[in-house]
């Protein structure tokens, strides 16, 4: 008998950062959802981690963050070690109903922090390397260029009420629903 493949659970992930790379700077907060094959959520997950020792916030980024001092200051709540914390995340992902497919907007920066960091402190890869970017994945969906394909000039349909406020979980939540409005019209053959 053949055995069956897991089901793909789409895994919105957003981080906060104080830096442009991870090393020198710092992981300050991760925001997942996690989304059934059907779009609905399964479960979520969020975590602040202390900064690594040594390093410092990226004087760019930190000129930026004094915008947002109430997400600056949510994500300086309760900081776990960073150790700690991606075990944590690392248990979270294993433990979902199926195979965790990352996803963000842009993956690139998401998933370069939290690769990093999972290697850094787990030597786990519960995504392996797979992953969708949102905007690679409207480009597609649109037949449009890149430039053609951010949100200015996405159907606002797609969009979730779900703000987008620089706190991860909210975050993760907001791309996560726009990619699963995009999902679910793109799998009923809409353009």
């Amino acid at each position: 008998m053949a055995k069956e493949k897991p089901a793909e659970i789409y895994v919105s992930v957003d981080i906060e950062a104080d830096g442009p790379i991870p090393g020198p700077h710092s992981m300050l907060s991760i925001g997942a959802v996690a989304y059934g094959t059907d779009g609905e959520p399964l479960s979520d997950f969020s975590v602040n981690l202390e900064t690594l020792p040594g390093t410092a916030a990226h004087p760019t980024m930190a000129e930026w963050w004094r915008q947002f001092p109430e997400a600056w200051n949510a994500h300086r709540e309760n900081p776990r070690p960073p150790a700690e914390a991606m075990n944590t995340f690392a248990d979270w992902l294993e433990a979902l109903p199926g195979k965790p497919i990352f996803l963000a907007w842009p993956a690139t920066w998401d998933f370069m922090w939290i690769y990093w960091y999972l290697i850094r402190f787990t030597g786990r890869r519960p995504f392996s390397e797979h992953g969708i970017d949102i905007r690679s994945y409207a480009m597609g969906m649109r037949r449009q260029s890149f430039g053609r394909s951010s949100k200015n000039f996405l159907p606002k349909r797609w969009f979730s009420p779900n703000p987008h406020n620089h706190i991860a979980l909210d975050d993760a939540r907001e791309q996560g629903d726009l990619f699963i409005a995009m999902l679910r019209e793109n799998l009923k053959g809409g353009k």
